[in-house]
């Protein structure tokens, strides 16, 4: 399984004769792409088409909270090195070199993908899912990653959405409750002002 870890990076792993311009895209969606996670969740919150986008919303923070514990877990007992931590390949992103696996970029769009795919549309989960295998091609093609980092991380996605969804009879609505009346009280003037969604 190493030996196709490694086989498999420096197959997608940029060399210093790829052009200037795809390390350039590869950078923005490595550093940048991650930035739809907290924005979906802010618009789909405060101007959702409807209420129940809500529930979809706080399932899908709960899922990606339980992914990136299983995440920690898994780094802690399972610790790997990064690609360019052992000289191997070549590195076009600024990393510090700690542990890699699971990727928690990949975790994260993941666990979201997979997300929106059970709870929503499975259009929506596609677009996400394309997002993230995006993300996990650019963090390996710059050198920081490798592609079990990637594989790790939608599989603690998966993860996240199960126990996600087992958990969420337990206190699911008790804490969206409480949640809605935390927002009705930080957000009272824009409520009122119908910039946001009661």
């Amino acid at each position: 399984m190493e030996e196709l870890n490694r086989t498999l990076f420096l197959w997608i792993n940029a060399t210093p004769q790829s052009a200037a311009w795809l390390l350039e895209l590869a950078t923005f969606i490595a550093k940048d792409l991650i930035a739809i996670v907290p924005l979906l969740i802010a618009v789909l919150w405060l101007w959702g088409p409807h209420r129940g986008i809500r529930t979809l919303v706080l399932k899908t923070g709960i899922a990606l909270l339980y992914a990136l514990a299983i995440s920690w877990c898994v780094g802690q007992l399972f610790p790997h090195p990064r690609p360019f931590a052992i000289g191997l390949g070549h590195q076009f992103l600024s990393h510090a070199p700690d542990d890699s696996y699971p990727s928690d970029h990949g975790t994260t769009i993941f666990t979201f993908a997979l997300a929106f795919i059970f709870w929503h549309r499975i259009w929506s989960g596609i677009v996400l899912m394309a997002i993230g295998l995006a993300i996990a091609w650019s963090r390996i093609y710059l050198g920081v990653h490798w592609p079990m980092d990637m594989l790790g991380g939608l599989l603690v996605g998966l993860l996240g959405c199960l126990f996600s969804q087992m958990a969420w009879p337990w206190y699911g609505e008790p804490l969206m409750k409480l949640l809605h009346q935390i927002y009705r009280l930080l957000f009272s003037l824009p409520i009122r002002k119908g910039w946001v969604r009661n």
